[in-house]
């Protein structure tokens, strides 16, 4: 099975910049996708052989996710069953016969960290929801992250410590979200790659320097470690200020 994520920085957007061409490209099983930033209908798309779900936020033009799968689900879930977090239309869950497919677009913690304590109660709500889930069958959860775990998953460590997406809180609830019981598939195959990123920034041309950050994963119940068959990140595809990442899984 191959799986992919993006972070498409409104869909509507991506559309006009070869989205349709890359995710032809790709051609995954399941295709997970963040921040799609639109409502039901704002945009009709031709995807033959795929089931479409989606999850818009309650606020026009923000957050949103949607999931395209060629397998039909068993059941599918929107948001995690926390009345606080499911406005913002931040999470899909497919259940498939043998495992949970979760895609999610983690909160923003914003400049000056003014979302940061609401971020904390979110990551603690969202490990619950995934380790309930885990005590089912193995979960496959991919998405914008909104953290760098470790120094080598950013371009400038030093100069970001204390900025949002790397501060020791946002990375500790990422440790203790895989010392739960789950795996970063990426650094699980290349604990030891650098200059691999998934996100960056729109100013300073970021991108051309490679100036980047790794806040985009596929993270998998530890169980399903043995069955990784590769974990990519597609910087070479254009269209957001995030590349796609994927997962084969055997």
């Amino acid at each position: 099975m191959k799986f992919v994520s993006w972070n498409v920085n409104g869909l509507r957007a991506c559309l006009k910049k070869g989205f349709m061409e890359s995710f032809h490209r790709l051609d995954a099983d399941i295709v997970g996708l963040q921040e799609t930033k639109m409502q039901p209908g704002q945009a009709i798309l031709e995807l033959n052989g795929y089931r479409q779900y989606w999850n818009s936020a309650e606020k026009k033009g923000y957050s949103g996710t949607a999931v395209f799968s060629r397998v039909e689900p068993m059941a599918v879930t929107y948001g995690i069953g926390v009345e606080e977090h499911d406005h913002e239309g931040r999470v899909i869950t497919l259940e498939l016969p043998e495992y949970y497919f979760v895609t999610v677009y983690t909160p923003n913690s914003k400049r000056e960290l003014e979302r940061l304590s609401y971020r904390m109660e979110w990551e603690d709500a969202f490990r619950a929801y995934l380790s309930g889930l885990d005590a089912k069958k193995p979960v496959i959860v991919c998405g914008d992250l909104n953290v760098a775990h470790k120094e080598i998953d950013l371009k400038n460590p030093s100069s970001n410590h204390h900025n949002a997406g790397f501060t020791d809180e946002e990375r500790g609830k990422f440790t203790e979200l895989l010392e739960s019981g789950f795996v970063d598939t990426f650094r699980a195959l290349y604990p030891d790659r650098t200059g691999i990123y998934t996100w960056w920034s729109y100013l300073r041309k970021a991108r051309d320097t490679n100036a980047g950050w790794r806040i985009d994963y596929f993270v998998v119940s530890e169980r399903l470690k043995e069955r990784i068959v590769d974990a990519t990140i597609h910087n070479e595809i254009f269209g957001s200020d995030h590349c796609p990442v994927g997962l084969e899984v055997d």
